[in-house]
């Protein structure tokens, strides 16, 4: 058996491992992390691999074997930057339920490993714009995503950047607030997957502690209505121009008291009294029914 061919049946089996580890069960999902190589997006190895509450270990060698497993691997060490765990990507994949046609708003692409599995669930009558505020990173996911036909790559502030109406807006880093431009970029019907964090929300944390600083929301625009709800706790790379110290101790203050499992809805410009609202900022509050 040749590399290539043994690589695709390691390849099959972490998809279905990975699949496993987020209890989702998604035929399109699975065949995505089965066919989308890894090593494609993480520079030449031997790579640096972070396992749960860990730090890096270097794989032994340069074999693409050592990544399918459901661990972070270093794409900027120093800064604690990784290609995000495969098992938490597939239950927020899962959760945007990007369809073949649609367009997926990609915030924070990396070196472009979740943008590619992304681009193959929209296929090629859909599109990826994918958005990343480092620059050198944003060089290595156009080089890497090169022969993906349907995924556009723009370095910049993904809280700013303009883009046509999305399907689905996938933002993988931490923010304390939504931005506008990603509510007013939602076509109707469309999802925002949405990382929170407080200030504590990054890095090795214990799971306790991660489950009460970091929260992912799924929101829906029905038309003028934004429904919401929890979807996973999350520690994650914070997100340049969506925080800020006002916002990040509102923030804190929400998870100290609990209650974001009950969110239900996101409200634009609305009164709506304090006892309803998780969380409140400036034009808009996550709150409860």
């Amino acid at each position: 058996m040749d590399a290539q061919a043994e690589l695709r049946i390691i390849r099959a089996a972490y998809a279905k491992q990975v699949l496993a580890a987020a209890n989702v069960a998604d035929a399109r999902v699975t065949q995505a992390f089965a066919v989308i190589p890894r090593e494609d997006f993480l520079g030449p190895g031997p790579w640096l691999v972070r396992r749960w509450l860990h730090n890096y270990v270097s794989t032994p060698d340069a074999d693409p074997v050592y990544l399918y497993t459901d661990d972070l691997v270093a794409l900027v060490p120093e800064r604690g930057l990784n290609n995000g765990q495969p098992s938490l990507h597939a239950h927020l994949i899962h959760q945007a339920s990007p369809a073949a046609g649609e367009h997926v708003v990609h915030v924070g692409t990396g070196t472009g490993y979740y943008t590619a599995i992304l681009a193959h669930l929209v296929g090629p009558s859909g599109r990826v714009t994918a958005i990343e505020y480092d620059g050198a990173l944003a060089a290595r996911a156009e080089a890497s995503l090169a022969r993906y036909g349907n995924v556009a790559v723009i370095e910049g502030d993904g809280t700013q950047v303009l883009f046509d109406a999305a399907d689905v807006i996938y933002v993988n880093a931490g923010c304390t607030r939504p931005a506008t431009r990603w509510l007013d970029g939602l076509a109707d019907g469309g999802r925002l997957i949405m990382p929170m964090t407080s200030d504590q929300g990054f890095g090795g944390i214990a799971p306790a502690r991660m489950a009460s600083a970091g929260a992912v929301f799924r929101i829906e625009r029905r038309g003028a209505d934004y429904l919401a709800y929890w979807i996973s706790p999350v520690a994650i790379f914070p997100c340049a121009g969506s925080r800020d110290e006002a916002s990040e101790r509102a923030l804190a203050e929400a998870f100290a008291g609990g209650g974001w499992q009950k969110v239900t809805r996101l409200y634009r410009d609305q009164d709506v009294p304090d006892e309803r609202c998780w969380l409140r900022g400036p034009g808009w509050c996550l709150a409860y029914n």
